[in-house]
């Protein structure tokens, strides 16, 4: 969310309810990976460079891939023209998403390596890097929850300084969640993305 819609909210809060109704009304009826991909089309048309890395990364928690992502945007080539497409692209290409990069355009969903299981400690989150992402895992005794570290709200990265306990909040917008399940508790509604995971001899694997 933008600074100005921000405070458009505080000050005018009776008028945003109503637009906020009408979004919500208005796409009732549309799967969530429908109407992210729809967001996706409007933020380009509207050249908004946070908002369309937000509903990128929306459309694919809601299931969209890349490949999806970019036939939306050629689709929308009449109404869009291919200078907004080119400048969707550059976002994108310029954008901390992994599966945009060169690199990753065609490889297939695979199991990573995280680390070995000594590595984490029970009833505690580590961050950690694997594979150019930024993982949050919380084990708790023989269980484990793989994270992305990115907020789902507007994909600030979120720091290890944010954690407190179990619980984790974005520096950007408060947002806060529960490590241990991955639940949005205050401010916001969505949840950490949360990745597959198994243990193997002894490591933790997780997958994406």
């Amino acid at each position: 969310m933008s600074d100005a819609l921000s405070y458009l909210i505080r000050a005018r809060p009776e008028a945003m309810r109503h637009y906020f109704r009408f979004l919500k009304e208005t796409g009732k009826h549309l799967d969530p990976k429908t109407r992210s991909l729809i967001s996706v089309i409007t933020k380009v048309h509207a050249q908004t460079e946070a908002g369309l890395k937000q509903y990128v990364r929306r459309a694919l928690d809601d299931g969209a891939t890349p490949t999806e992502i970019l036939d939306a945007l050629l689709m929308a080539f009449p109404a869009l023209g291919l200078s907004k497409i080119v400048w969707a692209v550059d976002v994108l290409l310029k954008s901390d998403l992994a599966e945009f990069r060169v690199e990753s355009r065609h490889a297939a969903p695979a199991w990573r390596r995280v680390g070995e299981l000594k590595r984490f400690a029970a009833g505690a989150a580590t961050r950690i890097e694997c594979d150019g992402r930024a993982l949050f895992v919380y084990r708790s005794g023989r269980t484990f929850r793989v994270y992305d570290s990115h907020c789902p709200h507007e994909r600030t990265d979120i720091p290890l300084e944010a954690l407190s306990g179990r619980e984790l909040k974005c520096p950007k917008h408060g947002w806060t969640f529960d490590v241990a399940n991955g639940a949005c508790i205050s401010v916001g509604t969505r949840p950490l993305r949360r990745y597959r995971s198994k243990t193997e001899r002894g490591v933790l694997y997780a997958h994406w």
